[in-house]
């Protein structure tokens, strides 16, 4: 277990700054907004939490979908704020904003493979031009006081691993921590999660923490992960959509190598309840519930056969109207529960696939990919959601 290997529950520092939980929510574009970080912080086990990524310029340009991106409160802290751009001095304004806004740290987005961003410099982008990487990384350090990090992917395609390197470099201009997602830019989320090119990461920069990312999904892949690749810290993006305790679940696992019961309709259907109430208070209730109608169904996942609730949440309009549909599910899904009240065996969902290996040598086979994509059929794996390109 991981706690024979390490002797100790993990610890993850950053800029000198000890996190009460080596966890970290990563950033998934147009969920994780200042509702379901404060729904994560509720639920327990995390202990930093990232926005979306945030356009510098236009934080600069002080729009307002990019100042609703980095809006926060007392109960979300501490908080990183992802910012994506190409361009030195517009980093190193918007990182002084992110620290006047009260952010824990500036994190660097390196690794989103979206040809939108890749397109003007950044995201994967940056990981083939170093020197201007680097360029941008110091002044972004000269310009704020607080810790500035950094996010990326293991290299552009198989054929440049660049993460190593630009691990060096970034670690000699002073950054304070790396999060390495274990695919390249070019199998965007399909495929494996190499673990071993995480690993390389960690030994290049053994001076500074480096956070094991993708496709952690349980408390096991997050074992698995720790221990494959010796990463201080471990991000989860999609899985804490998926499955908001995975943090609690987490850390409860390392803390005593015992798996927490499996979480009961009635406590998702609270935490949903209450995911959509801070949606509400955030952002009124017309513009809450229509952003819920696509976050609705990431619940219903969990819950066993659900396509009458996922049919009638897409058309949500109000916190009354969520009861109704709410009501009329309950009613309608008691049909595949035993005596007992549970599902009955051939409906609950299916466990997830491991998609986390070892070896790199089916990690960007693309007929794999192909297939595995077709036998999941998105039952086993977590889809990829579609975020708010607009801003970015």
């Amino acid at each position: 277990m991981l706690r024979e290997v390490q002797n100790k529950i993990p610890t993850l520092k950053i800029g000198g700054h000890l996190l009460s939980s080596p966890l970290v929510l990563s950033p998934l574009a147009g969920y994780t907004n200042l509702p379901f970080r404060i729904l994560i912080r509720e639920i327990g086990g995390v202990g930093l939490c990232t926005t979306d990524l945030v356009n510098a310029r236009s934080l600069i340009e002080r729009n307002p979908k990019a100042l609703r991106l980095i809006r926060s409160c007392e109960k979300d802290r501490p908080l990183a704020i992802q910012l994506f751009g190409s361009v030195a001095h517009e980093m190193a304004e918007a990182a002084r904003i992110c620290e006047d806004a009260g952010a824990f740290s500036v994190d660097i987005n390196m690794g989103c493979p979206v040809r939108k961003v890749c397109q003007v410099g950044g995201g994967s982008a940056m990981m083939r031009e170093h020197q201007h990487t680097a360029k941008i990384v110091r002044e972004m350090i000269r310009a704020v006081k607080i810790p500035v990090t950094a996010k990326m992917r293991l290299g552009w395609d198989e054929d440049n691993i660049t993460a190593p390197d630009l691990a060096r470099v970034l670690r000699d201009e002073g950054i304070a921590a790396i999060t390495v997602h274990g695919r390249t830019r070019s199998q965007g989320f399909g495929g494996k999660v190499n673990l071993s090119g995480i690993r390389q990461v960690v030994e290049a920069v053994p001076e500074i923490p480096v956070i094991g990312n993708g496709d952690v999904t349980t408390p096991l892949l997050a074992e698995k992960m720790w221990q494959a690749t010796g990463c201080a810290g471990i991000g989860i993006g999609r899985g804490a959509f998926y499955n908001p305790w995975i943090f609690l679940d987490t850390l409860h696992y390392i803390k005593s190598g015992e798996l927490r019961p499996e979480v009961s309709f009635e406590e998702r259907v609270r935490v949903m309840r209450r995911h959509l109430d801070l949606m509400v208070e955030v952002f009124g209730e017309e513009l809450g519930c229509k952003m819920f109608r696509k976050i609705g169904p990431w619940y219903a996942r969990r819950f066993g056969p659900c396509s009458v609730f996922n049919k009638a949440i897409v058309q949500l309009h109000s916190r009354r109207h969520f009861e109704e549909i709410l009501g009329e599910y309950i009613a309608w899904r008691s049909q595949f529960l035993d005596e007992n009240g549970e599902l009955l065996p051939r409906y609950k969902p299916a466990e997830f696939e491991d998609t986390l290996v070892e070896d790199n040598a089916d990690s960007t086979d693309k007929t794999e990919v192909a297939s595995q994509n077709l036998a999941n059929a998105g039952r086993r794996t977590i889809p990829v959601p579609k975020g708010p390109v607009e801003v970015w």
